[in-house]
Formats: structure tokens, sequence, C-alpha cells
């Protein structure tokens, strides 16, 4: 492919629009180019390496046996009550109506669909088990789309669903998944870490998240210094903390005036004391009804772990009248003692004493609190995020918090989804029975974007050779000198015919221009013809990689180049 005959409309500066460094790379590079908010168009670059993507998920796909098929995108709001997820989706959802005024969705997943396939489909044990998957378009009408194709409304995923007998069988197609995933990120030249993860509106018992480690990551986790592990923030458990050791327990709490002091930061500095001898008490709507959860003053209360432990998702903060209603004091003056409502406490409570909390009075605060003789506390729970330095809850270990981009996730659903759509199974014995069910994504653009987070410099991005557009990239440093420019188009040609992709750089521009677009868009391998290479029967090799090129005889660079093609594929 020569230059001059494709579109590579590379940046000199920053997109003022980007704020990570892969998103301003793909912008700079001619990967993409944005129509909207969250919306985005593949240039020819761009969509070479997403292509490569896309056909490493394809291979491992099919090598792990699973079936691959193409849903609609467009999908009618009936499947979507059948499963009880119409409104659970809510705004997140795109709804729009055809012109017989019927309520449609565009798929944000397929979960739906393939199940209502192959409950049609699929009626006895002997066609078990199967796995389907696709690579298709998804949208979702994010709050804030942002950072390019991390976080955009229309995005191109990789989504499987395994159907089987028993979950016994569904344990193992569920490790078959997770096995290709791992071999798929490894391809595609990511660091990752698998981390358990919430299972969220998808439902299921367990989830697991593949990272791709970057400091720019929007995803939280931690993993132990000492064993393997590893979960995301939303997850993340800890070990036990010891109870720490409070002075002037009293025999009573006692009520003391707080004017206008109202935050854990304004009450701590009241009484001269650390925050974690506070007692946090925040109140939250469980199924419209009040219950109170207390957390140590320095700790956050992690809301999912908490529906989790009340195992339900109807949980929400609030609101400022209800707070007064329940406990008879402006919002900050919330307390545990005497309080009319269940109240469930963070393990990190237990034993807590001579510590300080709301008095259920405006202006006004309780010293020498003792949970356990003066609050009727319902349950100690793991309420509250995992931080850097807890320590692990399988071993003597400590965690260590990290930032992540969500790549993949893998989750085991059970029954959920088939028993909503009748997708069962006739055995032996004659009596019908519920598929179990997995489903596995890889949100594929994501995964590109993630490629480069994880793999650039200060010049641009520097491809793995599995995803790179071009493998090499020929530059002619004078097109106006016809023995280089024959060289090098015999050379371009050479590589094309043994299976190196490569781009012809044949443009009348300054050098400069050339080695700098050459190291924005990141061909691994960089060739370069002139009139000084040529008078030494050589052509100038450089990998991507390295500080320095090399000389090469012309009649052995298109076998190096491909050489070490190969070998890095």
């Amino acid at each position: 492919m020569r230059w001059t005959d494709t579109l590579i409309p590379t940046l000199r500066d920053d997109p003022l629009e980007a704020e990570i460094a892969s998103h301003k790379l793909m912008l700079r590079a001619g990967l993409i180019r944005k129509l909207a908010g969250g919306l985005y168009t593949f240039l020819p670059l761009g969509l070479r390496a997403l292509r490569k993507v896309e056909r490493i998920a394809r291979e491992e796909m099919d090598r792990a046996g699973a079936l691959e098929i193409l849903m609609p995108a467009l999908q009618p709001r009936e499947i979507w009550e059948q499963s009880k997820r119409y409104a659970v989706m809510g705004e997140t959802m795109y709804r729009l109506q055809d012109r017989q005024k019927r309520d449609l969705v565009l798929g944000p997943t397929h979960e739906e669909v393939v199940t209502d396939l192959v409950s049609r489909e699929i009626s006895s044990y002997r066609q078990l088990p199967k796995i389907f998957y696709q690579i298709q378009a998804k949208f979702r009408d994010e709050i804030r789309p942002r950072f390019g194709l991390m976080r955009a409304r229309e995005f191109i995923m990789k989504d499987a669903y395994s159907f089987d007998v028993s979950m016994e069988a569904a344990d193992a197609s569920y490790q078959r998944m997770y096995n290709a995933y791992r071999r798929i990120f490894d391809r595609c030249g990511l660091t990752t870490r698998i981390v358990e993860a919430d299972t969220g509106a998808m439902g299921g018992k367990l989830s697991h998240e593949f990272m791709a480690l970057a400091d720019s990551g929007e995803d939280g986790l931690v993993e132990c210094d000492s064993c393997s592990c590893a979960a995301n923030l939303e997850r993340a458990e800890r070990g036990f903390l010891p109870t720490p050791l409070f002075p002037d327990a009293g025999e009573s709490p006692l009520v003391v005036p707080t004017p206008g002091a109202r935050t854990i930061e304004q009450v701590a500095a009241f009484f001269g004391c650390e925050p974690r001898r506070l007692i946090k008490t925040i109140l939250y709507l469980v199924k419209g009804e009040p219950v109170a959860v207390l957390a140590p003053g320095d700790r956050e209360i992690n809301e999912h772990k908490l529906a989790r432990a009340l195992e339900t998702a109807d949980v929400t903060m609030a609101d400022p009248r209800a707070i007064e209603t329940v406990t008879g004091a402006a919002v900050g003056f919330a307390g545990p003692v005497g309080l009319q409502a269940p109240i469930y406490a963070d393990t990190a409570l237990k034993g807590y004493a001579g510590a300080i909390s709301g008095a259920n009075r405006t202006d006004a605060h309780m010293t020498r609190v003792c949970l356990e003789r003066d609050v009727r506390v319902a349950g100690y729970l793991d309420l509250c995020a995992a931080r850097d330095g807890d320590p692990c809850p399988r071993c003597n270990g400590k965690l260590r918090e990290k930032r992540g981009i969500e790549v993949g996730h893998v989750f085991k659903l059970g029954a959920k989804y088939s028993d909503a759509f009748g997708a069962s199974y006739v055995p032996d014995d004659g009596r019908r029975r519920a598929m179990v069910m997995g489903c596995y994504g890889i949100g594929v653009t994501r995964t590109l974007q993630a490629v480069i987070e994880q793999n650039h410099d200060d010049k641009g991005i520097n491809w793995p050779m599995s995803v790179a557009p071009y493998h090499a990239v020929v530059l002619v440093l004078n097109p106006a000198h016809a023995a280089s420019l024959q060289t090098a188009q015999d050379l371009a040609q050479n590589l094309d015919a043994s299976g190196v992709e490569t781009v012809l750089d044949d443009r009348n521009d300054r050098p400069g221009v050339k080695f700098a677009d050459a190291d924005l868009i990141g061909f691994p391998l960089r060739v370069v013809v002139s009139e000084r290479s040529l008078a030494k029967n050589s052509v100038e090799l450089k990998q991507r990689t390295q500080p320095s090129p090399e000389l090469v005889p012309i009649a052995d660079a298109a076998r190096s180049v491909g050489d070490i093609v190969h070998a890095r594929s």
C-alpha cells in the first residue's frame, strides 16, 4: 500500500477533546475520528487494527468450540420485559418505536435474544453443551461518554453464551471461555489481571473481569501482595481489621453540643480526634423502608456490597426529608443510639467502645458510645470499600490498590434467563429441566484502545506485532531520486509477497515529518531507503522498540524483516 493512495491524516498536536494517552494517540495517528460524543468513525489504519483484534477473538473462540452466529441489534421490548430487565437497564438502553408504534430497543447485550433462540431450537440433552458467540455492535446511552473508545455509546463487542445440562457442565464451559480469554488478551499483547467482580444487572452468582492494568483506568481493583487474591473494588473483601482502643468508654453515652459541625472532618476537628473514632451513620431506603448502615469515620460504604449483603438491588440513599423523619435531626447528625430502624454495621466496628456518633439532635453528637452496650445491631457485615493496605481476606498479605481497564467479563448465570424463556431440555428420565447458562463478553473496540494505553511512549504508539495495522513501513527519503524510489518499491512488493504487511511512504515530505509519523503510528519495523544507504548497497532497518537502526544489505532486507515479523507474531 502506498501512503499517497490511502488516508492517514496524522496530527502534530494533542486534540483538546482527548484526556488520556491512548485517546490522543488514536486521533493523532489517524486511526479514528469523532462524529459526536461517544461515536467514532474508524479510518483505514484503525479498522485494520480492529479487524486483527476481532480475528484473534474469532480464532480463539472457534478453537474453544464456540459457534459463531449473528443476532439483531434491533430488538423488541417484549423480550426485555420477559427477562424483567427492561426497567433494570433504565436510561442506559436506547428505546425507540417503529412506524406502527411498536416499542423496540437497541441491544446493549444479547442474553434475551440468544436464550429465546435456544428455547426454540434445542430441546434434548443430546444437543448440549453449546456455546454461541458473535462479534457485533452494541449500544449504551452513557451519561458521560469519555476517553474515546473506552466509554462510547456505540461499540463492538464479542459476546458469547453457553448452555449446559448441569452446574458441573456449566463450570467446564466457563473454564473453556476463561482460558480462551487469557489466550486472546495474551495474543493482543495486553497485560491483564483476572479479578473477582460484581454481577450487576447481568445477574448470576459469580463473575470475573479481565482488567488491563493502566494508571488511567476507570476501574479500581485490589490484589494481594502475597497470594493470588484479586477483585475489583465493587466486589473486594477485606480481612480482619483489629479494633482500635479508644479511651473513656464511660458508663453511658454523653450528649455534647457541636454547633455547625456536621461533616466527619468538622466533628473530628471539634473533638481533636482521628476520623476513625467516629461512627458514620448513613440512612438508606431498602425496598422503601429505612435502614441505618454504620461505618468507621475514615471509611466509605460500598453500596454494591451492601446490596449483596441485604440480598436486594432495591437500595437507595435516603433523601434529606426521610433522614429528618427517621432521626428527628438535620442531615449530618444521625447516630445509632436510640435509632428506630434496622441497623447494620461494618465488621470493622465490632467491639467499638468510647466512640463518637451523631446524637439524632441537630447540632449535637454523642461521646462514650459502646456499640455492644448502646446499640442493637442487626448484623456485622463487610460493607466498606477495600483500600490499599487492608489485610487480605485469604492470607496474611496486604491488599494493594491499582487501576485498570475492564476489557473482558465472564459470568456464571445459572438459570435466570433459561427459566424466563423456557430454555429447557429433556434428559433420559423424561423430566424437563432448565439449561444452565454462562455469558462472556469482550469489548473489542475497548481492547484495541487498551493495547495502545499499555504500549506507547512519548513519540507515539508501540504496537504489538499481532495487532499492528501494518507490520512495516518502507520510507523513501527522496522519492525524486529514481534509484531510491525503485529500490523502495521493489522491497515493499517483496515484503507484501512474503506476508509482511507494508506501507510504502512515497510522500514528497521532509524526512523529519516521515520519521515522526512512523513513530507516531507505531509501525513495528521501519525500513529507510536513502541515497547514502544505497551507496553502501544497504537499507536502514529499525525496530520501533530499539533505540537505533542497523544497516542491512538490500539483498537480505526482505528476509530480515520477515524473520522479525514471524518471530514476534
